[in-house]
């Protein structure tokens, strides 16, 4: 088949090679303009731009697909089907409408489950004991169209956003290449989804990783993992801000033994290697962070270098 691929960060960099690597002809790709990184400002482009340069297959970045030029070049290269996998914008009814086959998604969750932008951080958030990849047969909604594979991933305990991630962009290559050797030989069966079971992942911003300790021990290690790497889960110490990159729910009969303050955000114990501190429902043990400023570490190297004392708080105008 002619194939258009339409993707933009890492996540769709393997399906992307699957691709490359197969009997299919990939046409071109599309991905997002490059933009300005970092302190200096320096443009850079996407993962997947790099793969396909390197590659040597056609790029565009269109500002908006929607636009009119891009249509026209788009229904030039004549594409049997477009592949999509994390673009990052909303393809109208002509776009949906050019390829013989259609647009195929490589979707990071179980639909209907987790619909929108980020369900694989969502997936570890909530604590969701399995997730998966889901190839949907595109429509106008968003995340709405006909399920024609899917595979599921058993988390791990210690699953984060970020293991979460790799592990699922290796499955979306295989499974777009089966979906579209059946599409090619008349053999699919579409699933319409149910509407009534869905859910929805909205999208991540930095504001929503500040740790409220008046939730339990459980929900706040789920979202220290779920933000690992990005935006990353924090608090305060001493007015500054100190990121956690991971830690534990403390067993129930651990902290029978410490002293219970009772107003969450107190720091109730401090270890050899670990920072106990209470929250709305139990204690979380915080083994590694990250000081304003500083290099992340474990919490023993850190209580070396800094000092922290049982009865402080964390959080917002704590200890300042």
């Amino acid at each position: 088949m002619r194939v258009l691929f339409m993707g933009t960060p890492d996540f769709a960099v393997p399906t992307l090679q699957a691709l490359i690597d197969s009997e299919h002809e990939v046409i071109g790709v599309v991905t997002q303009p490059d933009k300005p990184r970092g302190r200096g400002g320096k443009m850079q482009c996407t993962p997947v731009k790099e793969l396909a340069v390197e590659a040597g297959l056609p790029v565009y970045q269109p500002a908006r697909v929607r636009d009119e030029a891009f249509l026209f070049e788009l229904r030039r290269l004549y594409p049997d089907v477009i592949v999509v996998v994390a673009f990052g914008q909303i393809l109208s009814k002509e776009i949906l409408e050019i390829p013989e086959y259609g647009c195929l998604n490589v979707h990071a969750s179980l639909l209907p489950k987790l619909r929108g932008a980020a369900p694989i951080q969502w997936s570890v958030i909530q604590g969701d004991r399995e997730s998966g990849v889901t190839i949907q047969q595109m429509d106008e909604g968003i995340d709405t169209g006909d399920i024609l594979m899917a595979q599921t991933y058993v988390l791990d305990e210690k699953e984060t956003g970020g293991s979460l991630f790799e592990r699922l962009s290796l499955l979306g290559g295989p499974m777009i290449l089966q979906v579209m050797e059946d599409a090619r030989k008349g053999t699919l069966h579409p699933v319409p989804q149910n509407d009534e079971e869905h859910t929805y992942a909205k999208m991540l911003t930095k504001d929503m990783g500040e740790m409220d300790f008046a939730k339990s021990a459980v929900e706040l290690e789920r979202l220290i993992r779920g933000l690992n790497p990005w935006p990353s889960a924090y608090t305060f110490l001493h007015g500054k801000m100190l990121k956690v990159w991971e830690a534990e729910v403390v067993p129930e009969e651990r902290i029978s033994e410490v002293e219970r303050y009772g107003q969450p955000g107190v720091i109730l114990a401090v270890e050899k290697d670990s920072v106990i501190v209470q929250t709305g429902e139990g204690a979380l043990k915080l083994l590694s962070v990250q000081l304003e400023g500083k290099k992340r570490m474990d919490a023993s190297a850190f209580l070396r270098g800094y000092e922290v004392e049982v009865g402080e708080f964390l959080g917002k105008g704590a200890g300042v």
